[in-house]
């Protein structure tokens, strides 16, 4: 029986490699980062509003990317991600760009034992909850760090989304379960959604799926009050072979006949 400490032990590994991946391969645009630091999209933007001097918590920030964004704008940042190789890559793009921000690593179910402290805003976003096995007690823990009068923010993939066979170029094929079906799916695959063609040693990882109602009514029973829920027919990231650019940077299916919701937001206070 494979235990906890493998699946995360495997998608450490993965996630490990991809910081050398993205940033050497300039996946995520690095070279304009470095000019503009701003990787923040519309969807967080409009929703938190002025952050200027607020405490900010970011959950799982891969290499500090949105994190250093959110502290140029002002905001007085803390950010945590589990990948030893992320963290270590988001302290040098802080020091680079002068913008301060305080890095730390660590599994987000370990946080309470390594970070006491309440946020102004706790902030996660696209493609964090798929790496989670347990939805009700990050919720708790996203809530704790919630200080009274508080905000919590996620833009995320919708998981009606997630059920499509991603490999198929041409049709929307259900391949995957919509709701959590206890154990971990298992993936042996190259490449990276940034790269589809990287050539990585670690390809194994192990992810979950968690439906909408799971999410929200984990969020309430933490303690939280739902301000908004918002669902969006486009996609930050290219997920699929058969979606097209829009002018606003923003990706869609090609046949709005078959408009989905591709990914969602949550605004929640304390």
């Amino acid at each position: 029986m494979v235990t906890m400490d493998k699946y995360f032990e495997t998608n450490l590994k993965h996630w490990n490699e991809l910081v050398s991946v993205h940033t050497d391969k300039n996946c995520y645009n690095l070279d304009d980062f470095m000019k503009n630091p701003n990787s923040l999209h519309s969807v967080e933007l409009e929703a938190l509003g002025n952050v200027q001097d607020k405490t900010l918590l970011h959950l799982q920030c891969h290499f500090g990317m949105d994190s250093l964004s959110w502290a140029k704008l002002g905001a007085k940042v803390t950010a945590m991600d589990f990948s030893d190789k992320g963290i270590e890559f988001a302290k040098t793009l802080s020091k680079k760009l002068n913008i301060p921000t305080y890095f730390i690593c660590s599994n987000i179910y370990d946080l309470p034992d390594v970070l006491d402290e309440k946020f102004d805003i706790v902030f996660t976003s696209y493609g964090a909850l798929y790496w989670l096995h347990d939805i009700p007690r990050w919720a708790k823990i996203v809530s704790n760090y919630v200080k009274k009068g508080g905000t919590f923010f996620i833009a995320e993939f919708h998981p009606v989304f997630g059920v499509f066979d991603d490999n198929n170029k041409t049709d929307l094929v259900v391949k995957y379960p919509y709701f959590d079906i206890g154990e971990p799916m298992y993936f042996d695959e190259c490449g990276s959604y940034a790269d589809p063609n990287a050539k990585l040693k670690n390809n194994e990882t192990y992810g979950w799926s968690h439906s909408l109602s799971t999410i929200i009514n984990s969020l309430i029973s933490a303690g939280l009050t739902i301000q908004s829920f918002n669902e969006f027919p486009f996609s930050v990231d290219f997920l699929l072979p058969f979606m097209v650019k829009g002018s606003d940077g923003y990706y869609r299916l090609r046949d709005t006949d078959q408009e989905l919701p591709l990914m969602f937001s949550i605004k929640a206070t304390k």
